[in-house]
């Protein structure tokens, strides 16, 4: 479900773009260091945000190194590290292992079965460090899963789920930047889920799975209704992160939020045209 928060590499600066690419490379290499091979290949982009976001806004100091890797196996590059990206490492193998659980149930994915059992170790260590977290991942999880059960038609209802684990994992202190984290990390939840039941409608419809936009895709003015509803989504996110004292690659930030965001959605709308041209 992760893969839509990405930066638009043409409208950034060289710098930045080396710089966003020092923290995924640090969070890729701290996978690594935590949880093996198996938790490395499970890096996202999506959590690469959240560490860039919750460095600026908490200004704490970031471990500078070099490394190579399969990637890069001739040359060394720059890795930043700091106390988030070990809080986004075991957040990312919770929501993997959630995520592998509820593909099984849902398609009955054996290979996804495998998977989580493959990294049943790694979660249970993250739970141990993240008890509450895990906890209210496990819980709205379990009601997404419900919903879609019960082919719950609601997009507010169904969405609003995979919000509230986002919120959850946006809002790391009790604190009085608490509210906006949750706020921001709701509507991109929403905005996520959303995205991905767009991009995998006709996938979907072929495999008999559940998705909230089935019963109204062929109306007329579908496609250009889910681009309003996801510019609302992240017109709220957006809101929400403009009222933080985020300082520090904020330029980054806000090329995610404001125009990243939509070269996926481009992809998918293109996509998307593709397939029914096709059909």
């Amino acid at each position: 479900m992760f893969g839509y928060v990405i930066v638009n590499k043409q409208e950034m600066k060289f710098r930045d773009f080396d710089l966003y690419q020092s923290y995924y490379c640090g969070f890729c290499q701290e996978l690594k260091k935590r949880y093996g091979m198996k938790g490395q290949i499970t890096v996202t982009y999506d959590m690469t945000f959240l560490i860039l976001l919750l460095k600026g806004l908490y200004e704490v100091d970031d471990k500078v190194e070099d490394c190579k890797c399969v990637a890069h196996p001739f040359d060394r590059h720059p890795t930043r590290e700091n106390i988030f990206t070990d809080y986004a490492a075991d957040i990312n193998i919770l929501m993997t292992y959630y995520q592998c659980m509820d593909d099984w149930e849902d398609e009955k994915k054996v290979w996804k079965r495998g998977y989580a059992g493959i990294l049943k170790k790694a979660f249970r260590d993250a739970a141990v460090r993240l008890p509450e977290k895990a906890e209210e991942i496990a819980v709205q999880m379990q009601a997404l899963h419900e919903c879609e059960q019960r082919n719950e038609k609601n997009l507010d209802t169904v969405a609003g789920c995979f919000g509230n684990i986002m919120a959850e994992i946006f809002a790391l202190k009790k604190d009085e930047w608490e509210d906006d984290l949750r706020k921001m990390g709701f509507f991109l939840g929403k905005f996520i889920y959303l995205m991905d039941a767009y991009e995998d409608i006709e996938k979907d419809r072929k495999k008999g799975n559940f998705n909230p936009f089935l019963s109204i895709c062929n109306e007329s003015g579908f496609d250009d209704n889910v681009y309003q509803i996801l510019r609302m989504m992240m017109a709220e996110c957006s809101r929400a992160f403009e009222k933080l004292p985020v300082l520090q690659n904020v330029d980054i930030l806000r090329n995610i939020l404001y125009s990243g965001v939509w070269c996926r959605y481009e992809m998918v709308k293109g996509k998307r045209k593709e397939q029914q041209e096709n059909a």
